[in-house]
């Protein structure tokens, strides 16, 4: 059924670049799909966004956004009192998704393994590290990796840009071993890939720039470590209350006896939807074309309220 969709990217977090990439990506195939397909590119000029929706009352929005004021609660939320359906998870889940230590809260609670660890304020750095090394240094509610610092033995940690994102953040014993992630599609997890990548920890040009790290699909795992990643990923997805798709993602030491070495690190409500991104490359694993994955996300959009 052929649908007016308004897809929103851009936007003004530090992961804009990654957006407006997801965004084309997207719009292109939901118009090979047959929908009458719009862009909008957010500002800070809220009321330019309220006039396109105004004018145009789209049948749902695409929410392509990454970052803050995108995929935070913010745009859902004006999205909420607009009445217009929209893609991926709603105002609280997304909220509660963005903020990473809620999140680690919340999957602790119904008995998922995480990294030790806590918020610390800016001021206690004065006194000397907040844990024995290696740790890592995590902004609060920052996406694609951007400010996350290992912090090694004998290592000097930038402090500015640790701390560039605000006066608290989130730290946490560093987990050695293997880097996993999987994919949520609705009430079904995708598959288990492993990323390969130089370096203590899978960072933003890692992600994003290709031949800078590798995805094993399907991860080379235990039967039993596979399958408990792949419970985990549900579980966080429907604890947190995600919609749509979701994006676990995972640290696995195979030091440690049967799956006590698999930790959950953080979820992400609306992965990326670029050439390289993890999710999409899932899916066309288990035979789901972009075009249909995408159009799929609009078949699932409405009101969360």
């Amino acid at each position: 059924m052929k649908r007016r969709i308004l897809v929103l990217m851009g936007g003004i977090s530090r992961e804009r670049e990654v957006s407006l990439v997801s965004g084309a990506a997207v719009a292109e195939a939901l118009r090979a799909a047959g929908h009458d397909v719009r862009v909008h590119d957010l500002s800070r000029d809220v009321g330019a966004l309220v006039r396109v929706l105004e004018q145009d009352r789209p049948d749902a929005v695409f929410n392509a956004l990454h970052g803050r004021y995108g995929e935070d609660g913010c745009v859902q939320g004006l999205l909420e009192l607009m009445g217009i359906p929209y893609t991926h998870s709603g105002l609280r889940a997304s909220a509660i998704a963005m903020d990473k230590p809620s999140a680690k809260r919340a999957v602790e609670q119904v008995g998922l393994r995480t990294p030790r660890g806590r918020i610390v304020r800016r001021a206690e750095f004065a006194a000397g590290d907040p844990m024995p090394r290696p740790y890592i240094v995590k902004p609060v509610a920052e996406g694609s990796t951007i400010g996350v610092e290992v912090v090694a033995e004998g290592a000097n940690l930038d402090w500015a840009t640790a701390w560039s994102f605000g006066d608290d953040a989130l730290v946490e014993e560093y987990i050695p071993g293997r880097e996993l992630t999987v994919g949520v599609m609705g009430d079904r997890a995708l598959a288990v890939t492993e990323i390969r990548f130089e370096g203590s920890a899978f960072g933003y040009a890692a992600k994003y720039t290709a031949g800078h790290a590798e995805h094993v699909l399907p991860a080379p795992l235990p039967a039993d470590v596979h399958a408990a990643a792949m419970q985990a990923a549900l579980l966080a997805h429907r604890t947190i209350g995600c919609a749509g798709i979701s994006r676990s993602d995972f640290r696995y030491d195979p030091r440690q006896p049967g799956t006590a070495g698999l930790y959950f690190l953080e979820i992400n409500t609306q992965p990326g939807f670029t050439p390289l991104s993890l999710v999409p490359e899932q899916a066309r694993h288990l035979g789901i074309a972009f075009g249909e994955l995408c159009d799929w996300l609009i078949g699932e959009a409405r009101c969360h309220a």
